[in-house]
């Protein structure tokens, strides 16, 4: 294993703070020798299956992760609760995976307040498969050093050691050659050692070359509404924030070679695989006395009953045979998940279209009124839509009416 691994990495899906591409991200870990990479987008995970899958192809270890924001109250939303601090989570296994799907998630659904966030209580309830590391100066330890409460960043380390548990937290040291930089890492160094945490080595990387320095100026520019030559704006405070090489890494952090080590351990404890061949559907609740075959065959049905004056041997032939292979290819639920959606759109004048592409050759999605073509009038055939002979989902057009 590698002596360095990059563990604080921005893309182009840091929308208007990063500009490295996933596919060169990873081209450039490998072309330094480094076994596995990490891919941390500020509050976001848009960008993890095209990173997973891309690092797998050029035989990268792919570490999914995300830099979060901590706020106080993640619910509250006042000027008073406005500030908040950066934490990286980095996915140890499955699990962990999950807990940071729903930390994002909840983020955004119940905590949006100028940014996505989240508290130390929900950090509580979606640590386990975690590893936490202390971020940059915008971390919430970095921050009350640069304000010389050290006590309370004392207090903060302990907390973070609590949460995730003494073995998956970390003080993050970078060195940008920023003085502050310095003072803060020289603490971080101190509270490791107090309180028996960690520390691990990052580069804070939005741009891949440092070359590209100016190029990302420029997006932060069009992400503030500034102009590069307006004084008072938001930029970076030098040309460092790029994608170093380990040998870049090691020189940097000489003086604390476990830092740099760490980075590697920290990677061979990170093991998320993915199973892209298996389909994955919510749970679907029926009432009591029916399975999803049933409940569907009942349904459908009923919209029959509703829709035609009478229900011919024509029509029943056409719900027996779409149900047949529904129930045969496994998608009852589906057909009850889709249904259910799109009547709460239509019920809280959400716009749904009629429907659109193969969709509109099912019965059943016309008698759920997931679609409104009535497939018998205009001879469409089912089997556009879901064949036997097809081993994939229904056609994707089904729910994106």
């Amino acid at each position: 294993m590698s002596d360095f691994v990059h563990l604080h990495n921005h893309s182009e899906y840091s929308l208007l703070d990063g500009t490295v591409r996933i596919e060169n991200l990873v081209q450039k870990a490998k072309e330094d020798d480094m076994p596995a990479v990490a891919l941390t987008d500020h509050g976001v995970m848009f960008g993890a299956i095209k990173f997973y899958q891309e690092a797998k192809k050029q035989g990268v270890k792919p570490i999914i992760g995300c830099e979060l924001y901590i706020a106080d109250d993640h619910q509250q939303k006042d000027a008073r609760n406005k500030e908040n601090y950066h934490l990286v989570l980095l996915a140890e296994n499955k699990q962990g995976y999950r807990n940071l799907l729903k930390l994002v998630s909840t983020a955004y659904l119940d905590g949006f307040y100028y940014k996505p966030r989240i508290d130390k209580e929900l950090l509580k309830e979606h640590s386990q498969g975690l590893i936490a590391l202390s971020s940059c100066l915008a971390g919430r330890i970095e921050k009350l050093i640069q304000n010389r409460q050290f006590d309370k960043a004392k207090a903060e380390v302990e907390k973070y050691r609590d949460i995730f548990g003494a073995e998956n937290f970390f003080l993050e040291l970078q060195d940008h050659g920023l003085k502050e930089e310095k003072e803060v890492n020289n603490e971080l160094v101190r509270l490791g050692r107090e309180c028996n945490v960690p520390l691990v080595a990052t580069n804070d990387a939005h741009y891949l070359e440092e070359d590209d320095a100016q190029a990302h100026d420029i997006l932060l520019c069009i992400q503030t509404g500034k102009k590069v030559s307006d004084e008072d704006r938001m930029k970076f405070p030098n040309d460092q924030f790029y994608f170093k090489s380990q040998q870049e890494m090691k020189e940097l952090f000489s003086d604390y070679p476990e830092a740099i080590e760490n980075t590697a351990k920290i990677a061979e404890r990170c093991n998320v695989e993915f199973d892209f061949d298996q389909t994955l559907l919510p749970h679907y609740e029926v009432p009591e006395g029916e399975t999803l075959e049933s409940y569907l065959r009942k349904l459908v049905y009923q919209g029959a009953e509703e829709k035609y004056e009478e229900v011919t041997q024509e029509i029943e032939e056409r719900i027996d045979y779409e149900l047949k292979i529904i129930n045969q290819m496994g998608y009852p639920a589906y057909f009850l998940i889709v249904m259910d959606f799109v009547r709460y759109a239509k019920e809280n004048d959400i716009i749904v279209g009629p429907g659109r592409g193969s969709a509109a050759s099912s019965i059943v999605s016309y008698l759920l009124d997931i679609t409104t073509i009535d497939p018998l009038e205009y001879d469409l055939l089912f089997e556009r839509f879901l064949n036997p002979e097809r081993v994939s989902m229904p056609d994707k057009s089904l729910p994106l009416q």
